[in-house]
């Protein structure tokens, strides 16, 4: 058995907080822009959370499987692991929705936490491959019949979101990889990326007529408006960030990233895989930014410039990082990454509860009579925001304030060996 690839992890953690401090601002209404995504085309910091995400979850995928075989139940395993990500992004988007025998206030709440500690142990629980599938299959078929069962609480439901995507495209890099060459992957990632760009730039937007790239308008958004009518996100209405037609080239990232997983399991020499990466980083870097001369980097609608160049900033910083602790042995103060690298599951799902959680708990507002205020609110407007004169480091230090709760939390899950997978 191979020496677990520790850069990885650290890059996974580093992705994590990330994602946990862009996704949970003390105000939303006071953020500094490199923790705002672009509003069309471009990328901030923000931008990259997520495709880095993707493409570390391909890389670790010849590294989980380092022998490729395929069979019925190699392809149960990577069906039951996808569909027990996507169950937890579609609970989370159902989570505010929920509905339970009329009760209102803190007894629903508390009936909620229940239900979500079911769900939660279903999908990340370790049972036999036998039950996981039963369990995934009821938690599915009960969500996405709820969607469409015409009940008032879930019509507007989102169906798409973050974890959905991240189990989509798990799935297909997983089979992709466990059943073509390196050569025909390479072909497959160039399929995907030229016939994304194609359709998005070619083909004519129905009741449109000319193609473009648009927010609304284009050939993305009317294919999510065509399939998921009112189940988008919800700010946007007239399409999804996380859509379906845009999901073709996030299968691109995440093969990607499985490429850099085989260079990474190879025979070559620790110096020779290092080499190798940054030469591809480069190569991936300077590829995307002149394709964004014709196809712009754009995050919302998954550009295929934005594939390449968030995949080469991913592969340089993780040559980075494999140069100075897996070949230096550089691992002083790696740990506090790590525990978030190891357990990035538990904190997708549980930092998306949380919120919600809170707030659903309402109370007086101590400083307007009459008016009512969260949880959340409170803690951030009493307890955070007056020792700040500047309103957006209070908001970044709401965020911070939350990474190290979550800190504390995973330490003590590191300590005991609590990794939950899904």
């Amino acid at each position: 058995m191979k020496e677990r690839i520790i850069s990885i992890d650290v890059l996974r953690g580093l992705t994590v907080i990330m994602m946990t401090i862009v996704n949970n601002p003390g105000s939303w209404s006071h953020v500094f822009p490199p923790l705002l995504h672009a509003e069309w085309n471009g990328c901030t910091p923000t931008d990259l959370v997520f495709p880095f995400f993707v493409f570390i979850m391909g890389t670790a995928i010849p590294l989980a499987i380092p022998y490729k075989e395929f069979n019925n139940e190699v392809l149960l395993k990577i069906f039951t692991r996808s569909l027990r990500i996507i169950c937890l992004g579609l609970f989370l988007n159902f989570f505010s929705k929920i509905e339970i025998f009329g009760m209102e206030g803190i007894p629903l709440l508390l009936a909620k936490l229940v239900l979500t500690f079911a769900v939660g142990y279903a999908l990340m629980g370790n049972f036999s491959q036998k039950i996981k599938l039963i369990l995934v299959l009821l938690i599915f078929t009960t969500l996405i019949g709820l969607a469409y069962s015409g009940l008032e609480a879930f019509e507007n439901v989102r169906l798409p979101g973050v974890l959905q995507r991240i189990g989509i495209v798990y799935f297909f890099s997983a089979i992709i990889y466990l059943q073509t060459s390196i050569r025909l992957q390479y072909s497959i990632i160039a399929a995907l990326l030229l016939g994304y760009w194609a359709m998005m730039t070619l083909i004519p937007v129905p009741g449109i007529s000319h193609p473009n790239l648009e927010p609304g308008t284009n050939l993305s958004a009317w294919f999510d408006n065509l399939i998921l009518e009112n189940h988008m996100y919800i700010a946007t209405k007239t399409w999804d960030p996380e859509g379906i037609l845009s999901t073709i080239p996030a299968i691109g990232t995440g093969l990607l990233g499985v490429m850099i997983g085989q260079t990474l399991s190879s025979a070559l020499s620790p110096k020779e895989k290092a080499k190798k990466l940054a030469i591809m980083s480069v190569l991936l870097i300077v590829l995307g930014l002149i394709w964004s001369l014709v196809f712009p980097i754009n995050k919302s609608i998954w550009t295929s410039s934005y594939v390449l160049y968030a995949a080469g900033l991913t592969t340089l910083l993780l040559t980075i990082l494999y140069y100075l602790i897996d070949i230096k042995n550089i691992r002083k103060g790696t740990t506090p990454f790590l525990i978030w690298g190891v357990n990035p599951m538990i904190v997708f799902f549980a930092s998306g509860i949380i919120p919600r959680v809170l707030g659903m708990i309402t109370f007086e507002n101590p400083k307007e009579l009459g008016q009512t205020i969260n949880l959340q609110s409170y803690l951030y407007h009493f307890w955070i925001e007056p020792f700040f004169t500047n309103p957006m480091m209070a908001s970044l230090a709401g965020a911070l304030i939350y990474v190290l709760i979550w800190f504390g939390i995973l330490w003590v899950f590191y300590k005991n060996k609590h990794i939950f997978k899904v």
